[in-house]
């Protein structure tokens, strides 16, 4: 007897799908407890039908993704990032790497190849472009001075400055 570890979903996917078996519920209630499309509902009770409670595991469990890229490819961008992109960030070392060495592998990957190997590290944000100046401490000791044209009569004679000065120490306004 070999031990068939579940998750949770597929333990909920067996239960429901022993229901459906002992006729507690119709296959189109099954589909919405178990969360899929009713045709997707009806190819996994097949397979439960047929195989069982393995029919219900999934069946990459065990076994590599079908996405995983070979270690190659690993080892060789890692190897031409130490030696020719050391000092480049992940998204510019998947251009070059594309560009000057025909390697083809996604900036998420090679940044998580990168953080594993500790061969980058992820920098936070930079901080806040502005920052607040304190007020001058004497009045007088900087005055700003406003003057900017506007149609100040609403087109009855040309347009007008208001030259408006303002002190940095108390914030008043002198006109």
């Amino acid at each position: 007897m070999s031990v068939l570890k579940m998750s949770k979903m597929e333990r909920n996917r067996l239960e429901v799908f022993a229901r459906v078996k002992r006729g507690e519920v119709s296959l189109r209630v099954a589909a919405d407890l178990v969360g899929l499309s009713y045709r997707q509902t009806l190819r996994s009770y097949d397979r439960f039908k047929k195989r069982g409670a393995a029919g219900v595991v999934h069946r990459l469990r065990g076994r590599a993704s079908n996405r995983k890229l070979d270690p190659k490819i690993r080892r060789r961008a890692l190897a031409l990032y130490q030696k020719k992109y050391s000092d480049f960030g992940p998204t510019l070392a998947v251009e070059s790497l594309a560009a000057d060495d025909g390697l083809d592998v996604p900036v998420s990957v090679l940044r998580r190849w990168l953080l594993e190997a500790g061969l980058w590290k992820a920098r936070p944000r930079g901080s806040q472009h502005r920052k607040w100046r304190e007020r001058r401490a004497c009045f007088g000791e900087m005055v700003q001075v406003d003057g900017s044209l506007h149609d100040w009569f609403e087109g009855r004679r040309e347009k007008a400055s208001l030259i408006v000065m303002i002190d940095d120490a108390t914030n008043s306004a002198g006109l």
